[in-house]
């Protein structure tokens, strides 16, 4: 069953909640950090993305870059902009995009859990960028990015957040510039406290990672070098019910045909797929569907019956995009490391895959149907992974609104 645990908060005070609260450190690069924070000395990005107040020919990855993030977290510390909870509490988390909202549940997790295997994983993770948040967090002392989590509903902690929500008023509640609503609500009641630790002690086998692979990852090794803090043995989450997420579609675009024509491209593509020329772009509706624009023109692929199989991992569309198109006429055999292919969120719509392929600057681009949240849950049920950039979540978690010290 899952160990959580409520936490005292290292946070904003009120007043100054959307001005600290930042976009998570692995979705914008640093000249982007370095626009997005311009002017606002209380950007949360001065911490996680602290190469921003640096040189910019510097390596981000430099211990010095890292000690740059302690002194903006502790002039932060010192200026009253932050402060830390005086009592544990869990949070409520709820976000709002484009009128759709989702709430989760800020805590901490288990790092026995997690190497246990009952914080479950279904993407692999890669040293390099490990390194860099274990680095990061032995520096600060503190958990600056949360691990999305997700589990199966439980009627109970549904109407435990949601009875607390309407009865009490929001410890933060703003809308960002990109049009996201961010609303927090403290929850410091202890029999409240005691009532979420129970229900997922008893009712949670488990959870799941839906984004943070390598947080979580660099969250259990910091765990065992600093040995002497019982605070590192659990790490920021915040946890969701499946019935709240959204998953949606993470797209491809590759800069050659692996030497093929079009012709003879469309031809071998036509022995594994059901291809139809379209006048509008191609959002696929369905499992097994993908569209595909190549000079200026869509198509619609349906893949063939016997392309797939039936196991968790053989019939994600993932899966048939890998072996049939990929591997077997582009030539790539790794996405992780091929230069030639690149990743495109599906919050960036298709016009993005367009524009990308008739600027020249790649090729060929590929929509997909998204994995569905139960997909997700049975691969990491199986023990095995999905291939890299299978799922893109929005909308995105703030950086800053709450920090876990270790």
């Amino acid at each position: 069953m899952s160990a959580i645990q409520p936490f005292k908060a290292l946070r904003p005070t009120p007043a100054h909640a959307a001005q600290v609260a930042a976009r998570p450190y692995d979705v914008l690069n640093s000249e982007e950090a370095r626009v997005e924070a311009k002017g606002n000395t209380l950007s949360f990005l001065q911490v996680t993305k602290s190469e921003i107040d640096l040189d910019p020919s510097i390596d981000t990855h430099s211990q010095v870059v890292y000690d740059k993030a302690l002194e903006n977290l502790n002039r932060l510390r010192k200026e009253g902009i932050l402060v830390q909870e005086e009592t544990a509490c869990y949070y409520i988390y709820t976000l709002v995009m484009n009128g759709r909202s989702q709430t989760g549940l800020v805590c901490v997790s288990s790092v026995d859990d997690y190497e246990k295997g009952l914080i479950k994983k279904h993407e692999f993770t890669r040293p390099e960028k490990e390194k860099d948040r274990i680095d990061h967090m032995r520096t600060i002392r503190a958990q600056t990015g949360n691990v999305f989590l997700a589990y199966r509903d439980v009627d109970a902690m549904n109407q435990c957040i949601e009875n607390w929500r309407s009865s009490h008023t929001p410890l933060f509640d703003f809308t960002a510039q990109d049009g996201i609503q961010h609303t927090i609500w403290c929850v410091n009641d202890s029999n409240t406290v005691q009532e979420i630790t129970s229900l997922f002690a008893e009712q949670v086998p488990c959870t799941y990672i839906a984004d943070g692979h390598h947080r979580a990852a660099s969250a259990a090794k910091v765990a065992t070098a600093l040995s002497d803090s019982k605070d590192a043995r659990f790490f920021l989450t915040t946890i969701f019910p499946a019935s709240q997420l959204a998953i949606f579609d993470y797209n491809r675009v590759i800069k050659d045909l692996n030497g093929l024509s079009v012709d003879t491209l469309l031809s071998l593509l036509e022995k594994d797929f059901i291809i139809s020329s379209s006048v509008t772009a191609v959002r696929p509706t369905q499992l097994h569907m993908f569209g595909m624009y190549l000079e200026g023109k869509w198509y619609q692929l349906e893949a063939r019956e016997g392309t797939y199989t039936a196991d968790p991992i053989g019939i994600l569309d993932i899966t048939i995009f890998t072996n049939q198109i990929l591997q077997k006429h582009l030539g790539i055999e790794d996405q992780r490391t091929d230069k030639r292919i690149d990743f495109v969120g599906g919050i960036r719509g298709l016009g993005e895959l367009e524009k990308s392929v008739n600027s020249g600057k790649m090729k060929i681009a590929f929509s997909f149907y998204p994995v569905s949240i139960e997909q997700l849950f049975a691969i990491a049920d199986s023990g095995n992974v999905m291939p890299p950039k299978s799922t893109w979540f929005e909308p995105k978690l703030r950086d800053g609104l709450l920090t876990h010290l270790i």
